[in-house]
């Protein structure tokens, strides 16, 4: 003998107990956002799992049956329940802040000026940034999502794919035609790298596709961040190397340009992870939906 629990499907027993509340299938699918013809089924699907009628159905309203009044209070009770164990298990974690944390330079450059219509899509949502600077798991457990830059293998997260990412030298447009120029290849060891630590790729990968010899790579002033680096090429002190999609932006605004038409192509990219052993906020899922659908290569 089976021992599993015969309960109805909940969209038919959502579909009776608004119709019984409202003793109406069309006020009842006005309610749920349903058809009325779509309610109507629902209900009499329920019937036939019975095998009893819960409903009298005449022209302009309807009644309850004995069964159908009977089993009403049962079904609401059952509802209340569920509603009461949701609360109890998710209420107190929605009313904390849902928290991203995020690679600095992304935040500043990337999600930064496309916050607002996150906002917009869903104001009800308040929200946590956390930028960081490295990739350091010790402060993870208090993110429910996080924002990080590398090859997307971490072991206890799930990793989708933001950016695709390409290294281009960056630099104050003056610098072009400065006393020494930057107007070909060979004019780089003549002027400071930029170098931006923690990176797998660097000026070394930059210059070697781009076959530039005599450049001493390992020279130059080192930063923990692209946004100190950035900074120091737009004030004219030196060049920097750019991933394209933190770069986009100062390229857009003409505050830093591409002096050469190189771009490396790299395998590292920015990621949206999900961690896989805890529960993460309720609307987690919508900003992990948003964050996906905005940046894409072409967004960028």
């Amino acid at each position: 003998m089976s021992t599993r629990r015969q309960i109805p499907p909940l969209p038919w027993l959502r579909a009776f107990e608004a119709s019984a509340r409202h003793l109406s299938f069309t006020h009842a699918a006005n309610e749920l956002g349903l058809s009325q013809t779509a309610v109507s089924k629902q209900v009499k699907n329920l019937e036939q799992h019975l095998r009893e009628s819960l409903f009298q159905r005449r022209p302009r309203s309807l009644v309850l049956t004995k069964a159908g009044a009977t089993y009403l209070p049962k079904v609401r009770d059952a509802f209340d329940r569920l509603a009461a164990g949701t609360e109890e298990v998710f209420g107190q974690r929605r009313s904390e802040l849902l928290t991203i944390r995020v690679s600095v330079g992304f935040s500043a450059y990337c999600l930064g000026p496309k916050l607002k219509s996150f906002r917009e899509a869903y104001p009800d949502v308040d929200f946590r940034i956390i930028s960081v600077v490295w990739n350091d798991e010790s402060d993870v457990q208090d993110a429910d999502l996080e924002v990080r830059y590398g090859s997307g293998d971490w072991p206890q997260f799930i990793a989708q794919r933001l950016t695709s990412e390409e290294l281009t030298p960056l630099c104050h447009p003056d610098l072009v035609f400065g006393n020494p120029p930057l107007r070909s290849l060979d004019d780089i060891r003549h002027h400071t790298l930029l170098h931006v630590n923690g990176y797998e790729d660097g000026w070394a990968s930059w210059l070697k596709v781009a076959d530039v010899k005599q450049c001493g790579v390992g020279q130059g002033i080192q930063f923990d961040t692209s946004i100190l680096a950035f900074e120091m090429a737009a004030s004219g002190c030196g060049i920097a190397l750019g991933r394209s999609s933190l770069a986009a932006q100062a390229l857009r605004e003409g505050r830093l340009i591409e002096p050469f038409d190189i771009r490396v192509p790299i395998e590292e990219g920015f990621y949206i992870l999900t961690p896989m052993d805890k529960a993460i906020h309720p609307d987690a899922e919508l900003f992990h939906s948003w964050i996906l659908n905005i940046f894409t290569p072409d967004n960028l």
